[in-house]
């Protein structure tokens, strides 16, 4: 069997959205114009409409994310929304409020958000069995995790973040937003505050760290990842980013672009998701866009130091460290740095600094300041001139390969298409037959104006010329004719692309969990009887609608506090252990650190 691979990147707007397929994604995901979990990326039906048409053209997806929780009043007009993204001929609903599925949805696969909490076998196995096409997985989980998920349901699709900006707890179960500025992750309005810097003090009231981004995880990197996620069962690689914009959507795109066609090169027994070929006009690389350091976060269990507690900002790529100073200027062993380029240090304290590089002259580098620089320190480039300018150049380059077959008679010129998916054209014209004077160079005139393929989205492969002495035909009869023959085939691949309609089935398979607290998400009465319908109970409502949050656990974590800074008794045996509670206080809140050593999980309770 050929199993094809999906490379999923993130469409902020349908431009962002029409570049990443342009740079090599299979499908984007893109906000409803409602209810979306990222509530700034948005776009109108009328742009959804602009990306679908252009995604079909080379067979890629478009996934509309409508995964926010509802509340009662609101179910009405989502259910609205989701006819219209169906009508439109969208590929799939990313949804994360159960109560939609009481509603009397349209035939639209749907995608189980990882605002689901989708981290166990039996989560997904439910997922299946009730009627999704696929689950988004948690971040956290490692290759061995994924791996029993894929042994445990037999045909639902498996979507992993491979790349992108990390959410320190686990999604769906952070209400820390909502809880200290009244913006829920839940519904689209988080306000970061694992962002911001904290003061973290032991049982005593000493302060272990003072203002440290100790919630601030690194950037998720899992490009020589790829195979490792294959085998454990994941098919579709999906690239965070919808607040992003287009040129980092346009390298990263193209980055994993190349890796998963190199593993599929190497591996006949997959294949791509969609058409065409790729070709950059830039050497992509996701060092130089922004990043705050990288992780491949827990895929391999706890070992690596995932936060950046240093710096919530982007250190861009390591350059090196400074070799010589003069009044001035410095040197380092690098010959690629240009005037414009924004470099970054971290300080003494442990704090980031940066400056942009003036000019360049016989390898000295002269900086805006000079302040803090000295020989050995580390130097990042966070804003890489002549890359950006690359990038910001760069369309994109996907071709459909095509091979046309000509074909002259006494009377009519005739055009075949097919392309590499098997449709099939044919445009011809009346057209008198003239002897040319010399049939080498008419030949020759139907093979160079017929291969043209221009700025259309096609690469002509092959051309046969069936007439064994052609006529004289002028260049702008072949170009119209090629041209017509084109878009009669744009038409074709349209009209015939064929997208999956799955009826949604209510059923009453068991819910692996029997009573629900605040953390199942419930705001409307909807997703109370789904989950009543399916053997559970709902105890207590959203966090979001609770009046007393005082000693609840606002955050739920696999990153430890403790393992960051070697205190884990697991890893570090030796270490002393510091008197607890561990406590994290910013200028307005306490919160209270609890540790599930045996299941690795840390807790972040709100104390005031």
């Amino acid at each position: 069997m050929i199993t094809p691979l999906e490379l999923l990147a993130p469409a902020g707007n349908a431009d962002i959205g029409m570049a990443a397929i342009d740079h090599g994604a299979d499908a984007v995901y893109i906000g409803a114009p409602k209810f979306s979990a990222r509530a700034q990326a948005t776009v109108s039906m009328e742009d959804l409409a602009r990306l679908i048409r252009h995604a079909h053209l080379y067979r890629a997806k478009v996934y509309a994310a409508l995964n926010t929780i509802l509340t009662d009043s609101e179910l009405a007009e989502s259910l609205t929304i989701i006819r219209d993204i169906y009508d439109l001929a969208a590929d799939g609903l990313i949804i994360q409020d159960t109560g939609l599925l009481e509603l009397d949805l349209p035939p639209i696969p749907l995608i189980a958000s990882t605002q689901m909490h989708n981290d166990t076998p039996e989560k997904v196995r439910f997922l299946e069995v009730v009627g999704f096409q696929r689950v988004i997985l948690a971040r956290e989980l490692s290759l061995g995790e994924i791996a029993a998920i894929r042994r445990h349901s037999t045909h639902i699709e498996l979507e992993a973040f491979v790349h992108g900006a990390l959410c320190v707890s686990y999604s769906g179960q952070c209400y820390m937003s909502q809880a200290v500025a009244g913006r829920s992750g839940n519904r689209g309005v988080c306000a970061q505050p694992c962002r911001s810097h904290y003061t973290l003090t032991d049982g005593d009231g000493h302060t272990v760290l003072k203002n440290r981004y100790l919630l601030s995880l690194k950037d998720l990197n899992r490009l020589t990842a790829i195979p490792d996620l294959i085998a454990a069962g994941v098919t579709s690689f999906k690239i965070e980013g919808r607040y992003k914009g287009i040129d980092y959507v346009k390298n990263v795109t193209a980055a994993y672009r190349q890796v998963l066609d190199a593993f599929i090169t190497d591996h006949p027994g997959y294949l791509r998701a969609s058409s065409g070929v790729h070709s950059f006009s830039f050497a992509p690389d996701v060092e130089r866009t922004f990043n705050r350091g990288y992780t491949p976060y827990f895929l391999s269990g706890m070992q690596d130091k995932v936060a950046s507690i240093h710096t919530q900002k982007s250190l861009g790529q390591p350059l090196g460290k400074i070799t010589a100073l003069g009044s001035d200027y410095f040197r380092m062993d690098r010959d690629d740095l240009q005037s414009g380029d924004g470099l970054c240090f971290f300080t003494h304290p442990g704090d980031l600094d940066g400056f942009h590089v003036q000019r360049v002259v016989n390898g000295n580098i002269y900086p805006g300041s000079m302040k803090g620089l000295a020989c050995g320190i580390e130097l990042y480039r966070n804003h890489d001139a002549a890359f950006q300018k690359a990038l910001h150049q760069s369309s994109g380059d996907r071709r459909i390969a095509v091979d046309l077959q000509f074909t002259q008679d006494a009377s009519i010129i005739r055009l075949s298409a097919r392309d590499e998916d098997g449709h099939t054209v044919e445009i011809f014209k009346p057209f008198p037959f003239e002897p040319a004077n010399h049939p080498e160079q008419s030949r020759a005139q139907i093979e160079k104006q017929l291969v043209r393929s221009g700025n259309t989205p096609y690469r002509v492969t092959a051309l046969t010329i069936n007439s064994p002495e052609p006529g004289f035909l002028a260049a702008s009869v072949l170009n119209a004719l090629r041209r017509d023959v084109l878009e009669a085939l744009t038409k074709a691949r349209l009209d015939g692309y064929l997208r999956h309609e799955i009826p949604f089935l209510p059923n009453n398979a068991p819910y692996p969990i029997r009573s629900l607290d605040y953390r199942a998400n419930v705001t409307n009465e909807m997703a109370r009887q789904f989950y009543k319908r399916h053997g559970a109970t709902v105890v207590e409502p959203a966090f979001e609608t609770l009046s007393n949050i005082a000693g609840k656990t606002v955050m739920t974590t696999r990153y430890c506090i403790r393992h960051q800074l070697d205190d884990c008794p697991k890893t570090h045996a030796s270490a002393i252990p510091r008197k607890e509670p561990l406590r994290l206080k910013d200028a307005h809140h306490t919160y209270r650190l609890e540790f599930d050593c045996r299941n690795c999980r840390m807790a972040v309770v709100l104390e005031k």
